[in-house]
């Protein structure tokens, strides 16, 4: 069946909502594992509430790779028990300011998306992180791991041709992309091959974190331990889509 409108981004760890809510507005999505993996980014840690205010990081050791590995080549250190360290960095939820209200069911679904061989690449946690937390939220679009499909990238001259190359091969009519990252996207050269070019606006909406300050942009977890599936399902519809101009051109 032909498909109407894809997204693709990095695998990454337990991603903010923004993730989720692109996630929820396309037909397919594309995790782009063969991505170079970029040292103190978003594929092996992300950020969630500190105990007595503020942020901290959760993160996956990884192993020594080479510069130019790619996302999936990136393996996780065979270190000390580091996915009890990062669950007890979520134990606080519990007692944080006010009790967040659904933290038991949270807590079990993060040791369930934790759950495997610690000898596996990054890359291959965060697509079962990314389906596990689909499947919790009763999102349907179809989950591709682009090193898992063989993509034809010969065509690949520039940084949004990846996103093209997917679009074709997989037959979308439409890409939707992040209004951040647009401009990596060349709406012109889309268009020329058939494929519109659509943006999504960041998350605005505040949720109540206990009774301290609102942190923004922090990891699904967060979300969930305030919102519970059902309330994070209400703020993943709370999207705005923007049609995006063929005139637009990445800048040079």
């Amino acid at each position: 069946m032909t498909m109407k409108r894809m997204a693709g981004m990095q695998p990454y760890f337990f991603p903010y909502l923004g993730y989720w809510q692109l996630i929820d507005a396309v037909d397919c999505f594309v995790l782009f594992d063969e991505a170079q993996y970029i040292k103190q980014g978003w594929v092996n840690r992300n950020r969630v509430l500190k105990q007595g205010g503020g942020w901290q990081y959760i993160q996956v050791p990884v192993a020594r790779h080479p510069m130019e590995a790619t996302i999936h080549e990136v393996r996780i250190a065979p270190e000390a028990d580091w996915k009890t360290a990062l669950l007890n960095k979520l134990a606080h939820y519990k007692t944080y300011k006010a009790a967040a209200p659904y933290f038991d069911e949270i807590f079990a679904l993060v040791e369930a998306c934790l759950q495997g061989d610690r000898e596996q690449s990054i890359g291959a946690l965060n697509c079962r992180i990314v389906r596990r937390i689909c499947e919790a939220l009763s999102i349907h679009t179809e989950i591709i791991v682009s090193s898992e499909r063989a993509f034809d990238y010969t065509g690949v001259s520039e940084a949004g041709d990846w996103a093209l190359a997917h679009a074709l091969q997989l037959g979308a009519s439409e890409i939707v992309n992040p209004v951040n990252g647009i401009s990596l996207l060349n709406a012109g050269k889309l268009a020329a091959n058939g494929v519109r070019l659509s943006a999504l606006d960041p998350p605005t909406e505040v949720y109540a974190q206990g009774n301290a300050p609102f942190e923004p942009a922090l990891s699904i977890i967060d979300v969930l331990m305030f919102n519970g599936t059902e309330g994070t399902r209400h703020l993943l519809a709370k999207r705005t889509l923007r049609a995006v101009q063929e005139t637009l051109e990445t800048a040079s």
